[in-house]
């Protein structure tokens, strides 16, 4: 199965939002919160776009597996400081989650069960791909990122939620430039460069618009020539999706 294969079915589960959101969760791991957490690049970006207010929240737990989350307690808006519901959560699996048939299954389901109770409350869910490990980790495999699209595929379909490919942005953006750094040092964790491609991958999938032009960049630290290009890279795996899936219809 080929990456634009991948993308196509990735394409099948998403959809896009009607109405801007208002009060993000996000659910996870230290891929979040590395580089002082996606949520704080995607907020400004949404916020940029919008003109007007939004609010995100970060749950997350080192290490963690999604099961690991108690989602009970991140569904009542008291314990996030928030005098409303969110209306989008978006949950991120542990990087291992997809390795063993095992995990998957515990992954798929877990997913489902923490959708359901989302859903029965009015907030739409999303599951925020991993990226692949690269060869600085002893856990890589090569073409892990198949595993990947497809356990988060089938997490999506199944759970009723959309699927943000930050993965596969990875992967694209490993294609167009072999010397790119979106990993730490250590081959798992992201680098600000993978983060801020992250949240452009986010921004695109949630208002079904090109992250391009977006000024937005870090307080200075992402410089221009690499802000345009990752924001070109969100906007293009998005827009892969969208022909791939007509073509399969």
């Amino acid at each position: 199965m080929n990456l634009l294969r991948l993308l196509s079915l990735l394409f099948f589960a998403l959809q896009i939002f009607s109405a801007q959101p208002k009060n993000i969760l996000f659910v996870g791991n230290s891929y979040l919160y590395y580089n002082n957490s996606v949520h704080n690049y995607v907020e400004p970006m949404m916020r940029e776009f919008y003109g007007s207010e939004i609010e995100t929240k970060l749950s997350a737990i080192g290490g963690s597996k999604l099961y690991h989350h108690n989602i009970d307690h991140l569904l009542n808006p008291i314990n996030l400081n928030l005098n409303q519901q969110i209306d989008l959560l978006i949950m991120q699996g542990g990087s291992t989650e997809v390795i063993s048939i095992t995990n998957q299954k515990r992954f798929i389901q877990t997913a489902k069960e923490y959708s359901a109770k989302a859903q029965k409350l009015g907030v739409k869910t999303a599951l925020y791909m991993t990226h692949a490990f690269t060869e600085a980790d002893s856990r890589f495999e090569p073409n892990l990122i198949r595993k990947i699209a497809q356990t988060y595929f089938t997490a999506g379909k199944e759970s009723k939620s959309i699927v943000i490919p930050v993965g596969l942005a990875y992967e694209i953006a490993y294609k167009e430039r072999e010397n790119i750094k979106l990993h730490h040092v250590d081959g798992t964790h992201p680098s600000q460069l993978g983060t801020y491609l992250g949240a452009a991958t986010v921004f695109a999938t949630i208002t079904g618009e090109s992250p391009v032009g977006l000024e937005f960049d870090y307080y200075g630290a992402i410089k221009e020539e690499e802000r345009i290009f990752l924001q070109e890279t969100a906007w293009k795996a998005y827009r892969t999706w969208q022909r791939r899936v007509k073509i399969d219809k």
